[in-house]
């Protein structure tokens, strides 16, 4: 008998997934005779530090949280955060008679639900309860046609956490050890990193090289209109049969490839256009083909994730929290898919879409099958598309904002896919003339024509390339025969320069590591979270910039442990985790292999660069040998005249000579600086500030140096004194010095601006008793102050411009008790996706952030008040979110002192006496005891 059938009969289900929201969703589809909680995700997982650890484990177990000397067992526990649900779930899993296990279709889903049985211990019949949407007949069909838990799923996802917390566990203490604390390294992670970061080496190694081409404007002599223009644009191909080089032509080091191709400088195009200016032209060849272009395939996870960042400007993280969204709302299928596959009730309601918007003549006599293209594709999900056998159209759905966006991509996409090819015409033309000097010149013009749009008509796939042509533009070209003769409107010589190839994108770094087989679809976004989190890459606009830091962590990866960060190394474990999956290979021998380079070998990653089969050393061997890391070598990069970067445990710096020497220099260099703007012309202006200092030049008044400088509480001015000046005793003299307003920069302050701060505070006047009142620039402002009465200005220009006047009438106001009146936002963002309230730019206490009202997040290096996106400050938030509240550390608990009760006679006896100081050791060893346990290990 099904569960669904049993229903009828009385009895209690309980049925656990892993979010409220969806929760609330599917507690709808199941009615009565259901209760339906959620797990919040992960309600167990290994312990994140040694207090965590249980007292019985000790030693490398401690550490690691896995048992390496026992199979590899791992140790887990419950969540701190997660008890009072585990127990909420016992309690009403008491209550009932049947156990329906509802977590994600996947692998982490999948080993969530094995969590759960593990921990709940169920005495009731256990389902595994699985769907892919979230709609009435979709939860009902899964509530009636259950399955078991899948072990292999479970133990690949078990692997594939106990390795990652072995690479983690064992290189991030390199890092903290050679290069800076509080680094990691993970396995997909440093691979990311390693990506941006010899991307950058090569804009670094780039030489640019200029070429120049002619461009002529060529005429028919016929009146034209839009279907056959007049004119046509052609650029020069060739001159005397020899090809023109163009950017493709060049190397990275600004030389060409190849002497097969004419490299035109300025001089011979200026000289070859004038040549050309009175040739006659003719049509040499037309040559027409057919254009077909096939729709593209549903949404995946990352091709959802790419075209989100092209169309929508989206982070991976956002667009997955806005999917999140979408899915548990019922609206979309899930959204962690590797396939591209359609079910037979998606392509009908796709294929009824088609018909009723754009009628049968878009609708292909077949409906198209998408054949996955992902090795290794995990999961038997659909594709990502609107969910039920009937697809809403985004005005149908009432969503706003940022779901309703995603949502009509997805939709978009979906019903493009079951549509008719595009079809038309392409056309070369090639266009000839001998110049005035008897040289060849053959000009070269493409066009495209739509005849039918097909597809098009519903959706059009962006570009990574922002000058790139999208599919649906059409070039037409006048209507010419061979032989045709045309005159020259205009022949223009143009300068070109090869441009170093582009940083990656959050999109196009999604695609590489897809097209590596690095990770996985479900984990790219959280991968880039983490890149960007740990300070390894800052984002300027949409490109994802690796910072000097990032360049130390993998010059040290890359020499002490290449196997770990070799690309093909790296998908190859990706293969063998998946043969674990599928029961081709077990899990604990491959572990062995891969930490101790000893045992059986589980695939190809296990002999990666091992072709003769000679040992190799394992994950325990590499981090063992640390002397051999020279952390000063590691983390030194040359610019060029002696000059070296370095990055040091405080951030990055050049220096120049040898530390105690004469003329050693030293200079900090921005957070903010892209590794590729570090010239020596940049370096030798850093140096040239001492000791990063802005000269600004003379006070008039005390002929005194001003300079700028970046101090440890944010940038400021101050005067140099001179040498003779005293530093101490009642004499002494103190520079002036003031802060730089929050409008201010180092490098734009100026010197009239600097003398205007340091004349702070100024004496705006005195009341009617004599009191006199100043204005003055603080730590949390700009203020006034009158004796011992305080009160804020609203802007900083005030400081300057407030008259007597003005103060008085502050001062008759009221004072204000208690939190002042909020700041008006920098900047409005719109919705955020997840909380859906209003998103807004604030100036904090530690500099501007974002926030819902709810999560405060603070703009990171390479954002700022002028640029940072909607998108950008969602992900902030998303990330912030995904962190947690900020673990608060608990205060210990003053002693209580117990009051000595006074009997009538005033008399304590021994007995009483003995019993408490009994008592008071007792507690005392209690707290030694648990203190030594949560602290651990060191």
């Amino acid at each position: 008998m099904s569960p669904t059938s049993e229903t009828a009969h009385g009895g209690r289900r309980l049925v656990i997934v892993e979010s409220p929201a969806k929760a609330k969703t599917i507690k709808g589809y199941l009615g009565p005779g259901y209760v339906v909680e959620a797990s919040v995700g992960h309600i167990r997982d290994l312990p994140s530090g040694a207090a965590e650890v249980p007292e019985k484990y000790t030693g490398e177990v401690r550490r690691l949280g896995v048992d390496v000397e026992h199979d590899f067992q791992p140790i887990y526990v419950v969540n701190a955060d997660k008890r009072a649900q585990v127990k909420k779930l016992k309690d009403l899993l008491a209550e009932s008679d049947e156990l329906f296990l509802a977590t994600d279709e996947d692998r982490e889903g999948e080993a969530i639900a094995w969590h759960l049985q593990e921990v709940l211990k169920p005495k009731v019949p256990v389902h595994r309860m699985v769907f892919h949407e979230i709609t009435k007949d979709a939860i009902r069909e899964a509530v009636a046609n259950p399955r078991e838990l899948n072990q292999r799923m479970v133990d690949a996802q078990e692997t594939r956490r106990i390795l990652d917390r072995l690479y983690g566990y064992e290189v991030s203490p390199v890092l903290w050890k050679k290069v800076m604390p509080k680094l990691s390294a993970g396995r997909v992670q440093s691979v990311a990193t390693r990506l941006v970061v010899e991307r950058e080496r090569e804009r670094i190694a780039f030489r640019s090289a200029e070429y120049w081409d002619l461009t002529g404007t060529f005429s028919t002599g016929r009146t034209g209109d839009a279907s056959d223009p007049s004119t046509l644009v052609a650029r020069l191909a060739a001159v005397d049969g020899k090809r023109v080089a163009q950017g493709r032509d060049f190397g990275a080091d600004g030389r060409l490839k190849s002497e097969a191709v004419l490299h035109l400088d300025e001089a011979n195009a200026r000289a070859l256009a004038a040549a050309l200016a009175e040739t006659r032209f003719s049509v040499r060849s037309v040559e027409s083909k057919p254009y077909r272009r096939s729709p593209y395939a549903p949404f995946r996870t990352t091709t959802l994730q790419q075209e989100a960042s092209r169309k929508l400007g989206f982070g991976a993280k956002a667009t997955m929290q806005v999917a999140q969204k979408l899915y548990e709302n019922g609206f979309i299928t899930y959204m962690r898919t590797d396939s591209t596959v359609l079910s037979d009730t998606a392509v009908a309601a796709a294929r009824a879409q088609v018909t009723q918007l754009y009628g049968a003549d878009y609708l292909p006599e077949k409906p198209r099958v998408y054949a996955g293209k992902v090795k290794n594709a995990q999961e038997a999900h659909e594709a990502i598309r609107p969910s039920g056998d009937r697809f809403r159209t985004p005005a149908e759905t009432g969503l706003t904002g940022d779901q309703f966006k995603l949502y009509e991509l997805i939709w978009k996409r979906t019903v493009a896919s079951q549509m008719k090819d595009a079809t038309g015409n392409s056309v070369t033309v090639k266009i000839g003339g001998t110049s005035a000097d008897g040289r060849d010149a053959e000009f070269s013009a493409s066009g495209k024509t739509i005849t039918f749009h097909g597809f098009m008509k519903a959706y059009v796939e962006g570009a990574d390339d922002p000058n790139a042509e999208l599919d649906d533009r059409e070039r037409r070209l006048p209507q010419v025969t061979e032989g045709d003769a045309l005159s020259a409107e205009e022949i223009t010589a143009d300068g070109h320069a090869t441009k170093p190839p582009a940083r990656y994108t959050e999109a196009t770094l999604v695609k590489e590591l897809e097209e590596r087989e690095i990770g996985r679809p479900s984990t790219y976004a959280s991968i880039i979270g983490t890149i960007l989190d740990r300070g390894y890459v800052f984002k300027k606009g949409t490109a994802l910039v690796p910072s000097f830091l990032s360049f130390a962590v993998v010059n040290l990866l890359e020499k002490h442990f290449g196997r770990l960060v070799d690309y093909d190394f790296t998908a190859r474990m990706e293969d063998d985790l998946d043969r674990i999956a599928r029961g081709e290979a077990q899990s604990v021998p491959w572990l062995k292999r891969f930490y101790f380079g000893e045992g059986e070998a589980a695939g190809g990653a296990a002999d990666a660069g091992n072709g003769d089969g000679d040992h190799l050393g394992g994950l325990k061997e590499l981090v063992t040998d640390l002397g051999a890391i020279d952390a000063r070598e590691i983390s030194s990069f040359p610019v060029g005249d002696g000059i070296v970067l370095r990055v040091g445990r405080y951030g990055a710096y050049v220096e120049r000579g040898e530390r105690e020497q004469e003329g050693y220099q030293k200079a900090d260099v921005p957070d903010d600086l892209a590794p590729d703007e570090l010239t020596v012309e940049y370096a030798e202006e850093l140096l040239a500030k001492p000791s990063g200092d802005f000269e600004l030049g003379t006070d008039p008044v005390s002929g005194h140096q001003i300079v700028a400088k970046a101090g440890r509480y944010g940038p400021y001015v101050t005067e140099i004194l001179p040498e003779s000046t005293p530093k101490t005793g009642k004499n002494a003299v103190k520079p002036r010095t003031a802060s730089l307003f929050k409008t201010m920069s180092l490098d734009t302050v100026t010197l009239e601006e600097a003398l205007q701060l340091m004349s702070l505070p100024r004496v705006v006047g005195a009341d009617a008793e004599g009191v006199e009142i100043t204005a003055q620039n603080g730590r949390y402002g700009p203020y006034l102050k009158k004796g011992t009465d305080s009160r804020s200005l609203t802007s900083e220009d005030q400081l300057f411009s407030i008259t007597l006047e003005e103060a008085l009438a502050i001062y008759a106001q009221p004072k204000q008790r208690g939190r002042a009146a909020a700041k008006p936002p920098l900047k409005e963002l719109g919705t955020d996706p997840v909380s859906e309230k209003p998103v807004v730019v604030k100036d904090g206490r530690f500099g501007p952030y974002v926030t819902d009202g709810e999560t405060n997040a603070t703009l990171r290096t390479g954002d700022s008040v002028e640029t940072i996106t909607p998108e950008r400050g969602y992900e902030l938030l998303a990330e912030k979110r995904a962190k947690g509240p900020a673990k608060k550390t608990a205060k210990k608990a003053p002693a209580k002192k117990t009051a000595a009760k006074k009997t009538a006679a005033k008399k304590t006896t021994a007995a009483k006496k003995t019993a408490a100081k009994k008592t008071t050791t007792a507690a005392k060893t209690t707290a030694t005891a648990k203190k030594t346990a949560a602290a651990g290990p060191e």
